[in-house]
C-alpha cells in the first residue's frame, strides 16, 4: 500500500460515526499524521498575520502543548521551518543551543526530546507547518525526508478538498480556520487588543508584554488570554505583576 492509500485509510479511520465537521478536520489529520509516520505526536499551524502563527489542531494534548510553548516565547522550529522553507531537524541539545528558554519549556513539560518541522504551502491560508513530535531522539535521524515532506503535502491537499467542497465567505474562510484550537489562539489577539488599549501601545509591543507576563508567571500566553478576556485578569493584573495559575 502506497503512503498515499495509508494516509487516506488512516484519515478515514479517525473520521468515526460520520463525523465530518470542518472544524475538526485538523486535529483528525494530526492523528492520521501520527498513524503513518514514526513520530509521537504531530501539530498543524499557519502563519495569519505579521504577529504569529494560529494552530490549527494537534495529537496528541501535549503535541498542542509544545506549539503553545513556542507561541509564548516567540521562537522554536516551527517558526524556523516558516522562515526558512525548509524542513528543520532537531534534538534535544539544538533546541537548547539555539532557543534555550525554549527548550527548557519543552522539556520539563512535554515528553518530547526531538522535533521535525516541515514548511506546508497552502493557497488559501499561507504558509503553515506540520510539526512532528519525538520521545526518543533517535527518531529524528531515523525519520524518512520524503516521507514526511509527502504527508505534509498530504494534509495540505486534504484541507484544500474540504475547502473545494464546501461553502465558506472570504471573510471568514473554510472551517477548519475555525478549529478549537484556533478559536483558542482568536482570544489572545483580544487580549491583545486590550493590552493595547490599555497601554496606549501597538499589538506587537502589548504581544510582548503578555508573553513577558505569561513567561514570568510560568504559563501560556494562550491561557494568560483567556483569563483577560474572560474577565478573570484584567489589563493591570497583566502590567503590573505575573498573575497567578
Amino acid at each position: 500500500m502506497s503512503l498515499a492509500d495509508r494516509f487516506a485509510a488512516a484519515l478515514a479511520a479517525e473520521t468515526t460515526g460520520g463525523d465530518d465537521d470542518g472544524h475538526l478536520l485538523p486535529e483528525r489529520l494530526a492523528r492520521a499524521v501520527t498513524r503513518v509516520l514514526p513520530v509521537d505526536g504531530a501539530g498543524l499551524s499557519v502563519q495569519l498575520s505579521r504577529l504569529g502563527r494560529c494552530p490549527l489542531g494537534a495529537s496528541p494534548a501535549a503535541a498542542g502543548r509544545a506549539e503553545r510553548l513556542q507561541f509564548t516565547v516567540g521562537n522554536g522550529p516551527c517558526l524556523l521551518a516558516v522562515t526558512t522553507g525548509h524542513p528543520v531537524f532537531l534534538v534535544a541539545e539544538d533546541l537548547q543551543r539555539r532557543w534555550p528558554v525554549f527548550a527548557e519549556l519543552l522539556l520539563e513539560q512535554t515528553p518530547y526530546r526531538g522535533v521535525v518541522s516541515l514548511p506546508v504551502r497552502h493557497a488559501l491560508a499561507g504558509t503553515g507547518a506540520l510539526d512532528l513530535f519525538l520521545t526518543d531522539p533517535l527518531g529524528v535521524a531515523q525519520l524518512d525526508v520524503f516521507d514526511a515532506v509527502a504527508v505534509g503535502d498530504l494534509v495540505s491537499a486534504a484541507l484544500t478538498d474540504a475547502a473545494v467542497w464546501t461553502t465558506w465567505s472570504e471573510a471568514t474562510g473554510p472551517d477548519w480556520l475555525h478549529s478549537p484550537a484556533a478559536e483558542r489562539r482568536a482570544r489572545v489577539w483580544q487580549a491583545v487588543g486590550l493590552t493595547s488599549a490599555a497601554l496606549d501601545v501597538d499589538a506587537a509591543e502589548a504581544l510582548a508584554v503578555l508573553r513577558a507576563h505569561a513567561h514570568g508567571a510560568g504559563r501560556t500566553v494562550d491561557s494568560v488570554a483567556a483569563d483577560l478576556v474572560s474577565g478573570r485578569l484584567v489589563p493591570a493584573d497583566v502590567i503590573g505583576r505575573p498573575g497567578a495559575g
